[in-house]
């Protein structure tokens, strides 16, 4: 089974602003080494309370797009009964119910088998912790 299954972390710096960031070349770098040629799948996770995992377009706008609804479905104010960090960091809390912390995507051939305008992103609303893990497990 060993041979079949491979799991890394990486650490990423996300900063003090909310970011889409996206993380597709790592993915792709890690299934380079670990699934030459190979099918499978991908699995991204973030073992964080308040970031999750995308798969959208990014570079036309959408990954900003993607922020802009998430602060408006789940504003920076003082509605949120979970308090503790700076103001309105509950909504912090609520982000992984919405933007999952995990994707699994197809591997074909060692490649992600993504949409040509799809690109995996760490979705992080959190100013308070700018460094984040995350770990990418393939499975053959």
């Amino acid at each position: 089974m060993a041979d079949n299954f491979h799991s890394i972390t990486f650490e990423i710096t996300t900063g003090t602003a909310e970011v889409a960031l996206d993380i597709t070349d790592r993915c792709a770098a890690f299934l380079d080494t670990t699934a030459p040629g190979r099918d499978g799948l991908l699995n991204v996770f973030v073992p964080h309370a308040t970031a999750g995992v995308a798969v959208i377009e990014t570079g036309a706008g959408s990954d900003e797009d993607l922020l802009a609804a998430l602060r408006d479905l789940l504003p920076s104010d003082s509605r949120w009964r979970h308090r503790h960090g700076s103001p309105g960091h509950g909504r912090d809390h609520v982000l992984p119910g919405l933007v999952a912390p995990h994707a699994t995507l197809p591997v074909i051939g060692g490649q992600l088998a993504l949409g040509v305008w799809q690109s995996i992103v760490l979705v992080d609303t959190n100013r308070d912790n700018p460094r984040r893990t995350v770990r990418l497990s393939f499975l053959g």
